[in-house]
């Protein structure tokens, strides 16, 4: 029988080397069968643990590696995968199943070189921020995929520079262009290729050459301000936009013309510039509210100037609409949850941003060979609580011509 922690086999205790080994250098451990060594062993294992964690970067797959899996040609992978030429049904299955099965991805700089396409749309913006920016990107955006498209964004300055610098990036990277710059100069964009399709959205029409989409902002600005006149407001303020800005300029025009319809004066005192912004809203709204006597309503050029109205007036004391009325233009989605509901002028900013996408994708296919499309799009008057009668008292609604 053997002793209680003896070796097993004549090989090293179970609890240690024999001590003649611990005296002398190091020898390598090896089993009772003289077998690879114990160190050969976890030297083994942690390359092998290493490399699950850290395997080898496989090869890419390429075109040609699906032609010969798939036993055809080069050219026919690519007619199949780009949609380009005639191949049989099955034979257009087995190719993409097998690009599949092998993870293949196109190369997107090589096939637009070879289609001349690149999928993908250029859009120029004034800004980002903003639920009316959102909404017209999330309109060209579902537009575009819808068509098989993608989009490449640019915040650019609407100055010449800016713009040019916008648009030579943006060369041999997109099919198409949609400029949005109320204040664009729309002749720089002329150093675009001639066969470039451009799009130009909220900017006054100039026969460029360029296909336009714009807002009709006098028409939805003269309504809301003849509805206040309605509702008898006589001292009506106005929180315009940035200067230089097309937009803007359109709804002072509007508003102007209400008044003049109405038989009112302009009160310069009662215009205040507010950027577009709710901070710009919010100076002005404070400003306003020091003129004497004060105004009885404020339509503010852009729903988030009236919503930073809204904010100075509630902490001035002032109630809305009893004391001041106050309504803005476009109809973002917040307008409809501020207290009080924000009456506004209803811009399609959704609509908006998918019809520019399907006018350019019309260039497109008309290789920007085709009649340019001039488009108004119309607003919509949306009246909610904010612009009740307020102070001043009701009167006839004025008969406007």
């Amino acid at each position: 029988m053997e002793a209680a922690g003896a070796p097993v086999g004549g090989g090293p205790g179970f609890f240690g080397p024999p001590k003649a080994a611990i005296r002398g250098s190091p020898r390598p451990l090896q089993d009772s069968s003289g077998g690879s060594s114990v160190n050969d062993y976890i030297r083994d294992r942690t390359k092998a643990d290493l490399g699950a964690l850290n395997p080898l970067p496989r090869r890419m797959v390429t075109i040609k590696d699906v032609a010969r899996e798939a036993g055809v040609s080069v050219a026919t992978v690519s007619r199949v995968l780009n949609g380009s030429g005639p191949v049989s049904e099955q034979t257009g299955q087995r190719i993409r199943e097998v690009a599949g099965r092998l993870r293949y991805v196109p190369h997107g700089g090589a096939r637009s070189l070879i289609t001349r396409k690149t999928q993908t749309l250029g859009v120029l913006l004034p800004d980002l921020y903003g639920e009316f920016f959102s909404e017209v990107i999330r309109g060209m955006d579902d537009t575009a995929q819808r068509h098989g498209y993608h989009l490449l964004i640019s915040r650019s300055h609407a100055d010449r520079h800016g713009i040019n610098t916008a648009m030579r990036a943006m060369r041999g990277r997109v099919d198409g262009v949609v400029a949005m710059s109320p204040d664009i100069d729309a002749e720089s964009l002329l150093d675009a290729p001639a066969t470039l399709p451009i799009v130009l959205l909220c900017s006054m029409p100039r026969g460029t050459g360029a296909d336009s989409l714009t807002i009709d902002n006098c028409t939805g600005s003269k309504a809301m301000v003849s509805h206040l006149i309605g509702l008898g407001h006589k001292r009506i303020a106005i929180i315009k936009g940035a200067p230089r800005n097309y937009d803007a300029a359109e709804r002072m025009r509007g508003y102007r013309l209400a008044l003049q319809q109405a038989g009112i004066t302009p009160d310069p005192s009662l215009v205040c510039e507010g950027g577009f912004t709710e901070s710009g809203g919010y100076v002005a709204a404070l400003a306003l509210l020091k003129v004497t006597p004060r105004p009885t309503a404020i339509f503010a050029a852009n729903d988030s100037m009236a919503i930073g109205a809204l904010s100075a007036l509630r902490e001035s004391g002032v109630r809305v609409p009893e004391d001041i009325a106050v309504a803005g233009f476009d109809d973002i989605p917040l307008a409809r949850y501020m207290d009080p509901p924000l009456s506004t002028v209803r811009v399609p900013t959704y609509d908006l941003g998918a019809r520019a996408v399907e006018i350019l994708l019309h260039g497109l296919r008309n290789k920007n060979d085709h009649t340019r499309q001039i488009e108004l799009v119309s607003t919509e008057l949306v009246v909610r609580r904010s612009c009740g009668a307020g102070a001043a008292k009701p009167s006839p609604t004025p008969s406007l011509q």
